[in-house]
C-alpha cells in the first residue's frame, strides 16, 4: 500500500474548493434518462454524451475528480483518445464505480444490500492499471415503518469497509457512500437519527477493517425531510441538522465530506451546500464538498437531447452548474447566479 499517495489523492479530491462529478450511472439508468429526452439508448449515444462532459472547456476549474462506470472508463473520444487520458491531462482525477448494485437483503423485507465484493481485488487491479486513482461504492438505506434495521445497517457498513480496505490495498482512494434515501414522508429529525446511526456503524466497521481514514472520502446524504414530508425545511435548518449530525459521527481524520445530491434539484443542492460552508466552513475539521450527478448533469442533458448542434450550449450549462457548486464550497453561491444565467 502506498500510503502517501493515498493521502495526497484524498486531499486533492477536496482541494481548492472543487468537487466530484459523478458520471457513473449504470447503462439502464442512463438509458432511462435518455428515453425521457428522446435520445437513442445506445452505446454510441452514451459515448457521445460522456465526450461532451469530459471535453467541456474549463471543467477542471471546478471539478477535481470524475467517477466513471465500467463502460465509460474503456471509452474514447471520437479521435481515439481514451476518456481517462482526457480527464487526467486536464487535471481531473479519474475514478471508477465498483459496486454491483443494491439487491434485496434476505430476511429483511424492503431493505437492500450492495453486492460486488467477489472478485473486487482483481477488478481494482485492472482499473488501477487503466489509470483510475479512486473508486466508489454506494450502499442504500431506506427509511420506513420499522426500517432501517440494525441488520441492514451493519451488513452494508461491513461491505463498505471491506471494499474500502481492498481499495487502499490496491492504491485507490475509497469513496465511501452510505446513502439514507430521500424517499418517504419522514421528517428531518428521523433522517438525522438514521443518518447518525448509519455513520456510527460505518466508521465502526472502517476501524475494524483497518481503513486509513486520512486516505478516504465520505460521500453521504444531507440531513433532509423525506420528499413526501409536508414540512420541508429552509436551507439554514438543513445546514444546522447536517453539520450537527456529522460532528457527532465523522472523525476529524477524514479529509472531506463530498455530499451526494440524491434527487434534489440542482439549485437546491447548491443552496444547501452553500449554507453549510457559509456558516460552518471555518468550524469543521473536514472539507464540505460535493459529489453530484444529476444536480450537475441534468440541465446539460436537457439541452443536448442527442443533437451535435447543441453540444456547446450543453457544455456551458454543465460548466455553470459546476461553477455554482464551487461557489457553494466558498459560501459565495447566490440565487442571482441562476437568474443571471437565465437572462444570459
Amino acid at each position: 500500500m502506498k500510503t502517501r499517495e493515498l493521502l495526497d489523492t484524498a486531499k486533492a479530491l477536496v482541494a481548492a474548493d472543487r468537487g466530484l462529478l459523478a458520471m457513473d450511472e449504470s447503462n439502464p439508468t442512463c438509458n432511462k434518462r435518455f428515453a425521457a429526452q428522446g435520445i437513442p439508448q445506445t452505446e454510441g449515444a452514451r459515448r457521445a454524451y460522456r465526450e461532451l462532459i469530459v471535453t467541456a472547456p474549463g471543467l477542471h476549474e471546478s471539478i477535481s475528480g470524475a467517477i466513471l462506470c465500467d463502460e465509460t472508463i474503456h471509452q474514447h473520444r471520437e479521435d481515439g483518445t481514451p476518456f481517462i487520458k482526457v480527464l487526467s491531462d486536464s487535471g481531473i482525477i479519474p475514478g471508477i464505480k465498483v459496486d454491483a448494485g443494491a439487491k434485496d437483503l434476505a430476511g429483511h423485507r424492503g431493505e437492500k444490500i450492495t453486492e460486488g465484493l467477489d472478485g473486487l481485488r482483481e477488478r481494482l487491479a485492472v482499473y488501477s492499471r487503466l489509470g483510475a486513482r479512486f473508486a466508489k461504492w454506494r450502499a442504500v438505506i431506506t427509511v420506513g415503518v420499522g426500517i432501517p434495521s440494525r441488520g441492514c445497517m451493519d451488513a452494508n457498513a461491513n461491505s463498505l469497509a471491506r471494499y474500502a480496505a481492498l481499495c487502499q490495498e490496491a492504491g485507490l482512494v475509497p469513496i465511501v457512500e452510505p446513502e439514507v434515501l430521500m424517499d418517504g414522508d419522514h421528517g428531518m429529525e428521523r433522517c438525522r437519527k438514521v443518518t447518525e446511526e448509519v455513520l456510527h456503524s460505518v466508521f465502526h466497521q472502517l476501524y475494524a477493517q483497518r481503513v486509513i481514514l486520512e486516505g478516504m472520502i465520505l460521500k453521504p446524504n444531507m440531513v433532509l425531510p423525506g420528499l413526501s414530508c409536508p414540512k420541508q425545511k429552509d436551507v439554514d435548518a438543513v445546514a444546522d441538522a447536517t453539520v450537527g449530525c456529522f460532528l457527532r459521527a465523522v472523525p476529524a481524520a477524514v479529509p472531506g465530506i463530498a455530499f451526494l445530491s440524491g434527487g434534489q434539484s440542482a439549485e437546491l443542492a447548491s443552496a444547501r451546500l452553500n449554507a453549510m460552508n457559509a456558516r460552518f466552513k471555518s468550524l469543521v475539521p473536514w472539507a464540505l464538498a460535493f459529489s453530484f450527478a444529476r444536480a450537475i448533469q441534468q440541465p446539460a442533458l436537457e439541452i443536448w437531447r442527442g443533437e451535435e448542434a447543441n453540444v456547446g450550449a450543453a457544455q456551458q450549462a454543465l460548466l455553470h452548474r459546476a461553477r455554482c457548486n464551487r461557489a457553494a464550497r466558498r459560501g459565495e453561491y447566490d440565487a442571482v447566479m441562476e437568474t443571471g444565467r437565465q437572462r444570459g
